[in-house]
């Protein structure tokens, strides 16, 4: 009895052991099956995973205690047929996780191949159609090596130019730069305008306007001269590239067509809502909603970040030439692309940082460059838009570095830092939001833009019959704003290059920029071109039609910019909202500014009456008036005008033709062709 009551009592603990083992296989086959169906079924619950992890043995008696029972509520076929249901699922979205880099890059692949294919069809079926396709090729190329160049030996080319940074050989080859461009400049001088001495009256212009800037500097002895002849040197470097040499020169004219080709896409936009007849007439339905569509464009490049990586590299290409800090420069080449309120944007936290001397520059900026959205407008009104765009380009370097001739850095700058400023995205989350705001802001500026044509127009009427009032008088006719400015601008006009018989009418439309508004002086131009390029007479009742080409060109230069007096406003309203508490800083460098502002597209304008020469063949009249002309054109007047030149009378009658037009047949009936188009003394 004592024996077996011990071996049952031995027996017992073994029963109770082996059934807690049970138990608790049981309770860790119910865990799994829980966590084994949340992975599968790609369910992420966080109170679970919390009470699975054990924080307090509460929960984790109670999550054992769920999974025990839902374990044991799930049949087991079922559980493994839902199981293996999924299983490829989850397998291959694991395998896409994982390989997704190799798909990326296999994909990217094909889409290159595609493209190369597609790119040498083009070209090859017809290169000149496939031109804007092959320039943009080759600059999107120019980008991707240049991003290889840089994180692959970027390092090692700054190690091996370091040692040139304090040494006597960097100074020793600064010196021969310097010396070589002067000499070559001087040289250059010397034989491009023993053929055209007119330029040299340029040149003269370009001297007499620095020294009166430098005349009126805060700080004549701490002029940077580094920085003032580094842009005048980029400035006229970049004249002669795109005014003077061919391929220049073409790549420009060819850029300014497409822009021409791409705005005009407005017209589907704005004849679909105002209609066609109110598009082709009035001025409001054709060249505002073109600012709409050049805004819209402008937004969706800012957020793809075209926009900031252009200005960064030419920041980073004016700082390291000029020696001239990355805000202000970030600033200056901002105002390319877009407005003098703009630009400030760019740089808005370390306004309140900034020395007098670089809100300078930045005000300088925006006064002598005009934005991207405007300049669609422009190239609306027919002005040339190669030389918009060349002009709005060569302010850049010139503003800062005639910004530093009238006010140089006296102060101990925060920002002298080699490596930059960084420019983020755009805030939009999406390219049709960014297109959306774009389209939506621009709504603003062409109302403002409307509003002041409108408002400068009737007070310019006003003014002008103001005074024909009281110049009647006194007996003095015709007197207005335009006439006033055309004698007092015009030996100003004659300096940059305008012949003589120009400079009244350049001179009525540089004081009509000046103290109005810069759009006003643009339509005064193309109206000027439109009767130049209609074959109206170039005298009529002894007042000048239209001016030369070459004055043209000029005037291009000398308007692009918003400096003018209604602008002050527009900055300073601009600037004090960024940085309210420098208000008196912003009002004592502001007027200063839109003065040196101004002198920069003056010089702009110098520097293109310098490298200008007329381009293209010289149309030949003796073809030309061979053919049945009937119309007025450009081409019918100077081959007339030629032949009325030409046309000697002697009493004779029929007259004679000597020189080329000798022995011509069609002499007699170009002649009378001509007369019945143009009067002349020849004709009567």
């Amino acid at each position: 009895m004592p024996t077996s009551t011990q071996g049952q009592v031995r027996k017992a603990p073994l029963g109770g052991q082996k059934e807690k083992r049970e138990q608790e296989m049981e309770k860790t086959n119910g865990r799994e099956g829980i966590a084994l169906s949340t992975v599968e079924t790609g369910i992420e619950n966080p109170g679970l995973e919390l009470m699975e992890e054990g924080i307090n043995p509460e929960g984790t008696r109670k999550t054992e205690e769920q999974g025990h029972s839902l374990g044991d509520g799930l049949e087991p076929p079922t559980q493994q047929r839902y199981r293996r249901n999924l299983q490829p699922f989850t397998r291959a979205r694991s395998f896409c996780k994982t390989h997704a880099g190799l798909f990326k890059k296999i994909l990217l692949s094909l889409l290159c191949l595609a493209y190369a294919a597609y790119f040498l069809a083009a070209c090859i079926l017809n290169f000149h159609r496939a031109l804007a396709l092959f320039v943009l090729t080759c600059l999107v190329l120019l980008v991707l090596v240049h991003r290889f160049l840089k994180r692959f030996f970027g390092e090692k080319l700054t190690r091996c130019l370091k040692p040139l940074e304090n040494s006597c050989l960097k100074l020793w080859m600064k010196g021969v730069f310097v010396g070589v461009f002067l000499v070559g400049l001087i040289l250059w001088l010397v034989l491009d305008t023993a053929q055209r001495p007119e330029q040299l009256i340029s040149f003269t212009g370009i001297c007499m306007f620095t020294l009166i800037l430098f005349a009126c500097s805060r700080h004549h002895s701490a002029v940077s001269w580094r920085t003032v002849l580094w842009g005048l040197g980029l400035q006229f470097v970049f004249g002669i590239l795109v005014i003077r040499t061919d391929p220049g020169f073409n790549a420009f004219q060819w850029l300014g067509n497409q822009i021409q080709i791409f705005l005009n896409y407005t017209v589907a936009g704005s004849s679909f809502v105002f209609g066609d007849m109110l598009v082709k007439d009035i001025f409001a339905f054709q060249a505002l909603p073109i600012i709409l569509f050049f805004g819209c464009v402008m937004s969706i490049l800012y957020y793809l970040g075209f926009v900031q990586w252009v200005v960064q590299k030419i920041a980073w290409f004016l700082q390291i030439t000029m020696g001239t800090t990355a805000t202000e420069t970030l600033a200056v080449a901002g105002n390319i692309f877009v407005g003098m309120t703009e630009a400030p944007l760019l740089i808005r936290p370390y306004l309140a940082d900034m020395t007098l001397s670089e809100v300078h520059a930045v005000m300088t900026g925006g006064f002598a460059t005009i934005s991207g959205t405007v300049l669609g407008a422009f190239i609306s009104f027919g002005i040339d838009a190669s030389s918009l765009i060349s002009a709005s380009v060569m302010a850049a370097p010139s503003a800062l570095a005639l910004s530093k001739l009238v006010y140089p850095e006296v102060e101990e700058s925060k920002f002298k830092n080699k490596e930059g400023v960084k420019l983020p995205r755009g805030k939009e989350k999406s390219v049709l939001e960014a297109a959306s705001n774009g389209a939506t802001d621009a709504i603003g500026l062409a109302a403002n833009i409307a509003a002041n044509l409108i408002a400068f127009l009737a007070v310019l009427a006003f003014i002008n019959a103001a005074l024909s009032w009281l110049g009647e008088l006194v007996d003095i006719q015709g007197l207005t704003f335009q006439v006033i400015c055309s004698y007092i601008l015009r030996p100003m006009v004659f300096m940059m290059g305008v012949e003589w018989a120009d400079c009244p009418m350049v001179a009525e439309m540089v004081g009509i920029k000046f103290f109005t508004n810069e759009f006003v002086a643009y339509q005064q131009l193309s109206q000027y071109k439109n009767k130049r390029l209609s074959g109206v007479e170039e005298w009529i009742g002894g007042e000048k039609q239209w001016i030369s080409v070459r004055a043209e060109i000029i005037t291009t230069f000398s308007l692009c910019g918003f400096a003018n007096l209604s602008s002050i406003g527009i900055t300073l309203g601009g600037l004090t909202s960024m940085v309210p508490h420098r208000k008196s800083d912003l009002s004592k460098v502001v007027v200063s500014a839109l003065f040196t502002g101004a002198c920069v597209s003056l010089i702009s304008a110098c520097m293109a009456g310098i490298l200008y020469v007329p381009r293209g063949a010289e149309t030949d009249c003796l073809s030309f008036l061979n053919t049945s002309f009937t119309n007025r054109t450009y081409e019918t007047y100077v081959c007339c005008r030629e032949l009325f030149r030409s046309t000697s009378l002697n009493g004779t009658n029929p007259p004679s033709f000597p020189g080329p037009w000798e022995d011509k047949e069609f002499s007699a009936i170009a002649l009378a062709k001509c007369c019945d188009l143009y009067t002349n003394a020849v004709c009567a």
